[in-house]
């Protein structure tokens, strides 16, 4: 039995699987809860008492479900926050003692490299590649993986320290549309300087290439965009999207007020604050790499870390 962790900037997620002999995952478990952890880090510079609290009480749950199937591989990693908490370790510390969970802080590159490994089998046949994204609640990574004699391997990655929730932070009181358009300015030029970056490495064909996104933005508008009453995984995992059919969920969203994106079966109270940010950057993204198509999936880090740890295994 296999358990991956991902302690992100807004959510705590847990995955457990068991391995099959082909190479296949079973997915036994899963559990997903929305601990803010990141809140106040980007003004602050240190993780808030109240937000580890929930967090630790969040990674405990995790490890009784993990003593529950008898998990013998493990592997729980934090991203974004703890990177920019000056106190992160005060975190690490308090996991170790009080959830009996190892918790290490992995760098940018090495969460888009995990990211990319979970996303890799989803790159659409009739595509020479995809730019793989994963907006984060307080960073978001783009990755180029293009195919190589028929294996998708990494030309470029970057990442930026923004996410839904440190952007939410900043963008200060003003109406959604207008906050809408500031964010997705700033975004905008942040990712152009990434793209002049990743066009050093090759020329990134939109016709060859199409959008691939992770993440709880992307699976919350692709469920909007299905017109699913309340968020379904097997529906939205996998499935296909024009991208102008989810730049007109974006724009529908925006013109909402919260308490109208809160009834939104998808989004709920817990995002109804942080799906226009979340719009924001995927606009942004579709602005610098306009592909035409769209593929989602509710998978990445932790996945990634999942195949790892079966190689890992077998040894």
């Amino acid at each position: 039995m296999l358990a991956a962790i991902d302690l992100g900037t807004n959510n705590c997620r847990l995955l457990i699987a068991s391995p099959g002999h082909d190479g296949s995952m079973r997915i036994v478990d899963s559990f997903s809860r929305i601990v803010r952890l990141g809140e106040g880090v980007a003004r602050t510079g240190v993780l808030g008492e109240a937000a580890m609290d929930r967090t630790v009480a969040a990674l405990k749950i995790c490890a009784e479900r993990i003593d529950r199937y008898r998990v013998r591989h493990v592997r729980a990693v934090a991203t974004e926050a703890c990177r920019q908490a000056a106190n992160a370790q005060v975190l690490v510390d308090r996991v170790a003692r009080e959830a009996g969970i190892a918790l290490s802080i992995v760098t940018a590159a090495e969460e888009a490299r995990l990211a990319a490994i979970g996303c890799a089998p989803l790159i659409g046949e009739e595509f020479d590649g995809a730019l793989v994204f994963d907006i984060g609640g307080g960073s978001t990574e783009t990755i180029w993986l293009r195919r190589f004699g028929g294996k998708p391997l990494v030309v470029h990655f970057s990442s930026v320290s923004l996410g839904v929730m440190s952007l939410a932070e900043a963008s200060g009181e003003r109406s959604d549309p207008a906050r809408f358009a500031a964010m997705r300015e700033d975004m905008r030029a942040r990712f152009a300087a990434a793209r002049r970056e990743m066009d050093k490495k090759g020329a990134f064909d939109i016709a060859k290439n199409h959008l691939l996104g992770t993440s709880g933005t992307v699976t919350t508008l692709a469920g909007v965009a299905l017109g699913l009453p309340r968020y379904v995984r097997a529906r939205v995992d996998t499935s296909w999207h024009d991208c102008a059919d989810i730049l007109a969920v974006v724009q529908k969203l925006v013109a909402m007020d919260r308490k109208a994106r809160a009834r939104v079966g998808c989004i709920g109270e817990e995002r109804a604050d942080l799906i226009v940010p979340g719009c924001a950057i995927f606009a942004a993204i579709h602005d610098v790499w306009p592909c035409t198509r769209l593929r989602v999936a509710d998978r990445g880090l932790r996945e990634g870390i999942l195949r790892e740890l079966m190689a890992e295994a077998r040894r």
